[in-house]
């Protein structure tokens, strides 16, 4: 998946420790420009209790993490956003994934050392003390700010080998839905003194700052509801939208006024700064049920540019499952997830999971992580129905 990886790295490191820096430069081009790859990836590591998942990961026993883990290794990637990662109460199982999985070999690969994490609480499983689901109760999991059985449920993490700046990351877990200029509230379907007290997000949405060689990158991180599950109001299709806007928003500074994160900081992200908008969106450009106007607004900002990884293993799985995808307008290349593909039962396969960096830097390339049916890595897939999607980043030597 990459060209000339070990070219450099060959000349460097004979009869030496490798340091981070040189992990870089284990990535050129034939102007010798080092790059940084970023992901996302939705793996699918939810459990349905509390600390489940925290006590299945301990041990470096979890087949289904071996198996993402090595998806990662193999793509060799610098930073990545898990998506349906549960967070249990301490925040553990993000580190314990990158410890005892990720930095352990798994099926002959290098094994990589996140050295940084991030993982802050979710929206999913609070307690709003609401009824939002409107079945007259106010405990179960439709009843979260966020959907979920317990705090944490699917939530996210952010593991890089290069340092994150976790002081000054921005979170917006508080946000309130209806402080949203214009939003799409669903009609008729929550009352005023209920509706005023909704979260915007589902999960959270993080802008968390990393620095490679003098030059900072914004990771702009989010997992929005799935545009499904609900009824004629569509509530989650609206959320959906409006979770995908708030980075428009953000990445607009004369739009951005209304937002406030977590610690009470006015505003969006400054015009000039480097950025990556990264996460299961829980969209498709053209098919499926979402609302996909944010979508398609947040594709054309000038200041974004959409690399549209994609894989040979999407064109053949479309192909081979047919189905709901026979009907679909979008090119089966650019798939990221691999969904029910029944009629009337499932949407088919769509492509929901970016990786959108800012035009102020330079993609080398990009690709998702989907091989075809007779490579001996396809088996490893079937950990997830998400596919991993990265994107190499040239990187300036100096400060901008």
């Amino acid at each position: 998946m990459k060209c000339d990886k070990y070219t450099v790295l060959t000349l460097i490191c004979i009869g030496a420790a490798v340091p981070l820096t040189m992990l870089l430069l284990d990535r050129r081009m034939a102007e010798n420009t080092p790059t940084v790859r970023v992901a996302s990836f939705n793996v699918s590591l939810n459990r349905e209790h509390s600390g489940e998942l925290l006590n299945e990961l301990r041990g470096g026993q979890s087949e289904q993490a071996r198996k993402i883990a090595e998806i990662i290794q193999r793509a060799d990637v610098d930073v990545v956003l898990l998506c349906e990662l549960d967070r249990d109460s301490a925040g553990e199982a993000a580190s314990v994934f990158a410890r005892e999985y990720l930095a352990v070999s798994q099926g002959g690969q290098r094994a990589i050392d996140f050295g940084y994490v991030f993982a802050a609480p979710s929206n999913t499983g609070v307690a709003s003390g609401l009824d939002l689901d409107l079945d007259g109760k106010t405990d179960g999991p439709g009843d979260a700010f966020g959907f979920g059985q317990f705090p944490g449920k699917f939530g996210m993490a952010l593991l890089s080998r290069h340092p994150l700046d976790i002081a000054n990351a921005r979170t917006f877990q508080l946000l309130k839905w209806s402080a949203m200029p214009a939003p799409l509230r669903p009609a008729g379907y929550w009352p005023d003194d209920v509706w005023s007290q909704l979260r915007l997000s589902s999960k959270s949405h993080w802008d968390v700052p990393m620095r490679v060689l003098g030059t900072e990158i914004h990771l702009l991180c989010s997992h929005p509801t799935p545009p499904v599950f609900d009824g004629k109001e569509d509530r989650n299709g609206c959320r959906n939208h409006d979770e995908i806007r708030f980075w428009v928003d953000y990445l607009t500074p004369s739009k951005s006024g209304w937002i406030v994160d977590d610690k009470g900081k006015v505003g969006g992200l400054v015009e000039d700064a480097h950025c990556v908008v990264m996460g299961d969106q829980n969209c498709d450009p053209i098919d499926g049920d979402a609302q996909r106007g944010a979508l398609t607004t947040l594709l054309a900002m000038p200041r974004l540019q959409d690399p549209k990884p994609w894989s040979r293993g999407a064109v053949e799985q479309s192909s081979k499952q047919w189905g709901a995808n026979a009907v679909q307008k979008g090119d089966p290349m650019f798939d990221t997830g691999d969904f029910e593909d029944v009629p009337g039962k499932g949407p088919g396969n769509l492509r929901i999971d970016y990786v959108l960096p800012s035009r102020s830097l330079e993609v080398v390339s990009s690709g998702v992580f989907w091989p075809l049916a007779w490579e001996p890595t396809y088996a490893l897939v079937a950990a997830s129905d998400h596919r991993l999607v990265w994107v190499d980043l040239a990187l300036a030597a100096k400060p901008r």
